[in-house]
């Protein structure tokens, strides 16, 4: 599944090709040539579960701006050429239903070669040869017509490279729509137009100049069904355009000598179509004035330049661009050159430019760059400040809402700083669902955009230019994905932020700022994938993404010592795996594995390690499940990994180290985790002891272990021990550390732990929660003010919310921590220590969480009280008495958010339940909120 591929030419086929690849795949190839020289895929097979299913290309590393098209369904596309030296394929499957698959045979083209181009359905090619120079002609099958240029010529072009003159040729049926237009000028119309094109049609046109020339397109009228209905348009920039919906879209100028115009319309709904005036320009390079991708309804952009003789005289004013809908247009002047202005009223957001250029388009037209824009009804958003914070996209990480006009304006506090956001999940759907993002406060204007974002694949960060960054998300009218999480903060100007360092990479340099460069690479072993240097842009983007460092299904490992990590370890190997890994060491010598991680599919996935370098090799162990294996050592100096996996459900894999070592010394038994190890000599008859770190204890091996020669072999007298975080103790020492079991991993379902720390008699206990994260409502972790359970309780706590720190009345405290059998999470790390009780005072009562505190005198017979943050109320006002006896009259509150209750006064916060973690299950609340009498 996936890999870097080199060479001249090769094969890549999808997982368990040809009898269906895995649901849930997410695999890339990537084809690297050498630098100049270019990649032509040509498809053997292809068949991938139609709009579910799809493989994406990329032309160059698998990034967002390299992104080339999308392929899916049954049909066997035609052969793509790379303009670079790199090639990216991704296949994307869902959780259900797979196809069989595909097969591609790559191969590397030389700068002076075209490459094959292909022949298209019903089509028939004539020649052999695609070199600079070379000539290849077309013809179609009886009762089909070729639409195109019939002969193909490879040419060199500007930048070194070759590239054939004309697209390939297409075979339609006698009777179907298109055709190829010659000639200066003409007129393009759907079937039928203007009364209504027919459902189901699929029709190509293409326009041919000669070589040099460029056409220009300039639509009249223009309607049809959004997004089910619609017009491709290749030969422009960028190279494919769709359109679709009720906007006549701005005109299209080809980088080529040629246009292609493909017509598709669904089983219902029909409408009038479009028709279109094209006209070939001599030796004068346009520019495309650009496109917007299914542009919202208007009916009124509509210009009529065209009689049935043709053209009419020369015009030098543009249609009336009318007003969008609950916004207004700044301007009247509809001149040549003169421009005019749009905004949109309040709560509405502009979609397309905020100002728009009447020019002049080919000899005869006048026409507006690009047409009007439309406002829409703000949904969702909200106008956020520094220095930092985080936000989502609605009902996040469930699915956001449909037809949603959601708008978050980030202001610096620090007018001298910038934004700077990165995104901790995101998926929209692809094509229909977008997030643009843009520099200052004027949301929607095209000249300020930074990024568009669909789909899944986003940046490391995107930083503005100025003080203020703009988010958009809009999203269309079917079911969306689990949308976005995102994380921002101010930093210093001209910076593109710190990107972080790969997973297993190594990076080298560590400014930010404008022109600096960072280069990266891989920890030994593994291989980098992506660019090797990025270099901080004058626009405060980043060149490209981090690198990536990923671990190669097969390989020969020949260092001293290294790792071995299972694919995509810790985040799940993936599905039809077949990996081998062999280390060699010096002759003479062994090698020993410490298996640091390990969770494999019990039953279905394994792992074998085998004594030599052979399938047939001896097996020393086979290993599956989630129990982690104890060392292994071999009897010679090859050891072979072999890793299986089936076509469903995985692990989080494994992690194991290795070293070699002579015949006459022990193998490096490594550090524990949570622990220290004393004794760094390995030879036969030396010793080395682990000690635990605190809050842990041993729960594998002695402290000590020595190198000694047992049945005729050198090696250790027991395992190395390991730490581990007990459940439950009794804890008498002046100060500690109590751990959830597993700390710092997850803890276990079902578990049932007991502490009791004890203090010297006339002292009190303190204890701090340092971490607390547990599932909110089912586990549950009791602090008791004494030695037992029927002790008073001083607090019971779930979730993230507990207080800063606790006292005990007495000398004892006693922990009782219970999980249910299912979901876990960090669990908890707490501080204790024996404190002396201030004759004249009580001891600190904190904080509550979200909360504050009024007064700061501790002395017996004053109080304190407290009140809670916006949203949130106290669980009980009552403020605490410093009493004789040195103790408060009460616990410290905590401030909690209610389900429901009356909420008055002129403004103020309303929270769900448990809020910021999870809200509990059957919950009915109701809040009434009542204002200043003939308010609303």
């Amino acid at each position: 599944c996936g890999g870097t591929l080199k060479g001249l030419n090769g094969t890549i086929e999808s997982p368990g090709f040809p009898y269906g690849y895995p649901n849930g795949a997410n695999c890339t190839w990537v084809i690297i040539a050498e630098e100049r020289n270019r990649i032509q895929i040509v498809f053997q097979s292809f068949a991938l579960e139609e709009e579910y299913d799809y493989l994406s290309l990329y032309d160059g590393h698998p990034h967002p701006a390299n992104f080339r098209t999308r392929l899916t369904g049954f049909h066997l596309p035609p052969p793509v050429t790379s303009t670079k030296s790199v090639f990216s394929l991704r296949l994307t499957s869902d959780f259900a239903v797979s196809a069989h698959g595909f097969k591609v045979y790559y191969e590397e083209l030389q700068s002076s070669s075209c490459g094959n181009p292909g022949v298209p359905p019903k089509g028939i090619l004539y020649g052999t040869r695609f070199d600079v120079g070379d000539k290849i002609r077309y013809s179609c099958v009886t009762g089909y017509i070729l639409d195109g240029h019939p002969q193909l010529t490879c040419i060199a072009n500007s930048v070194n490279t070759a590239s054939w003159d004309f697209p390939i040729p297409i075979c339609r049926a006698e009777d179907a729509c298109g055709g190829t237009m010659r000639g200066s000028s003409g007129i393009i119309s759907s079937p039928n137009f203007p009364n209504e094109y027919h459902n189901n049609a699929d029709c190509t046109w293409t326009i041919v100049a000669e070589p040099g020339d460029t056409i220009s397109l300039i639509f009249t009228d223009f309607q049809m069904e959004e997004k089910y209905d619609y017009l491709e348009v290749e030969g422009s920039e960028p190279p494919t355009i769709w359109l679709s919906g009720m906007n006549i879209p701005p005109p299209v100028i080809s980088n080529k000598n040629w246009l292609r115009l493909h017509f598709v319309t669904d089983s219902n709904h029909r409408y009038r179509g479009f028709s279109a005036h094209y006209q070939v320009k001599k030796a004068i390079d346009f520019k495309s004035r650009g496109f917007k991708l299914f542009p919202g309804k208007d009916n009124s952009n509509k210009f009529s330049i065209l009689n049935e003789g043709g053209i009419k005289q020369a015009s030098n004013l543009c249609p009336d661009p009318g007003e969008p809908e609950n916004g207004k247009r700044i301007g009247s002047d509809f001149s040549l050159g003169a421009t005019v202005q749009f905004s949109c009223d309040e709560d509405y957001v502009l979609q397309g430019s905020k100002s728009i250029t009447c020019q002049r388009i080919a000899e005869v037209f006048a026409a507006w760059s690009d047409h009007r824009p439309v406002c829409k009804v703000k949904t969702c958003g909200s106008n956020l400040q520094g220095p930092g914070g985080t936000f989502t996209s609605p009902n996040f990480p469930f699915q956001y809402d449909s037809n949603a006009q959601c708008v978050w304006v980030i202001t610096a506090i620090n007018t001298n700083k910038v934004i700077q956001i990165n995104f901790e999940e995101f998926d929209l759907e692809i094509g229909y669902d977008t997030l643009t993002i843009g520099d200052g406060g004027e949301v929607g204007d095209p000249k300020t955009v930074l990024q568009v974002l669909t789909g899944s694949f986003v940046p490391d960060l995107i930083v503005s230019m100025s003080n203020q960054m703009w988010l958009h998300l809009q999203t269309d009218e079917s079911v969306g994905s689990i949308g976005f999480k995102v994380n921002y903060k101010e930093i210093e100007k001209e910076s593109c932020g710190d990107p972080g360092t790969p997973l297993y990479g190594i990076r080298e340099g560590d400014g930010f700022s404008n022109r600096d460069v960072l280069r990266f690479e891989c920890q030994f072993g593994f291989e980098l994938i992506g660019e090797k240097s990025i270099i901080c842009q004058e626009n405060n983007q980043w060149s490209a993404n981090i690198p990536i460092c990923i671990f190669p299904c097969l390989s020969n490992f020949t260092a001293p010592m290294g790792t071995v990590l299972s694919p995509d370890y810790p985040e799940g190997y993936g599905n039809n795996l077949n990996c081998i890994w062999t280390i060699i060491s010096d002759p003479g010598s062994r090698i020993h594995l410490s298996f640091n991680d390990f969770d494999l599919e019990s039953q279905f996935d394994f792992l074998a390690v085998k004594d030599g370098d052979s399938p047939d090799s001896p097996i020393i162990g086979t290993f599956t499940g989630a129990e982690v294996p104890s060392h292994l050592t071999s009897n010679g100096h090859i050891l072979r990994l072999e890793f299986q996996a089936d076509h469903s459900m995985s692990g989080r894999g494994f992690n194991i180290t290795y070293n070699t070592f002579g015949h006459n010394e022990c193998p490096d038994p490594g550090v524990p985790i949570n622990a220290r190890r004393f004794g760094d000599n390995f030879q036969l008859g030396s010793s080395i002891s682990v000690i635990c770190e605190e809050g842990f204890i041993k729960t594998q091996g002695t402290e000590t272990i020595t190198c000694m020669l047992i049945d005729g072999k050198v090696m250790w007298s027991g395992p190395i021990p390991k730490c581990g975080a007990p459940c439950g103790g009794h804890f008498s020492s002046p100060s500690g550390v109590i751990l959830s079991p597993g700390w710092p991993g997850y803890y276990k379902d079902s578990l049932n732990c007991e502490w009791v720390i004890e203090a010297e008699p006339g002292h009190s206990i303190k204890i701090t929660f340092e971490r607390f994260q547990t599932e909110l409502n089912y586990d549950v972790l009791e602090v008791h003010d004494g030695p037992n359970l029927l002790s008073p309780l001083l607090g019971s706590y779930n979730g993230t919310q507990v207080p800063q720190f606790l006292f005990s009345s007495s000398n004892f405290i006693y922990l009782l921590f219970t999980t249910d059998n299912s979901r876990s999470n960090n669990g908890f790390k707490i501080h204790y220590e024996s404190v002396t009780v201030n004759t004249y005072s009580c001891l600190d009562p904190g904080i509550p969480v979200h909360g504050r505190r009024y007064g700061h005198d501790f002395s017996i017979g004053s109080t304190v009280s407290f009140g809670c943050d916006p949203g949130y109320r106290l669980s009980h006002e009552e403020p605490l008495l410093c009493e004789k006896n040195h103790w408060w009259s009460h616990p410290l509150p905590t401030c909690d958010a209610l389900c429901g209750g009356d909420v008055r006064g002129p403004s103020g916060t309303i929270l769900s339940p448990g809020y910021p973690d999870l809200y509990p299950n059957s919950l009915n609340c109701t809040w009434t909120v009542d204002v200043t009498h003939g308010k609303g």
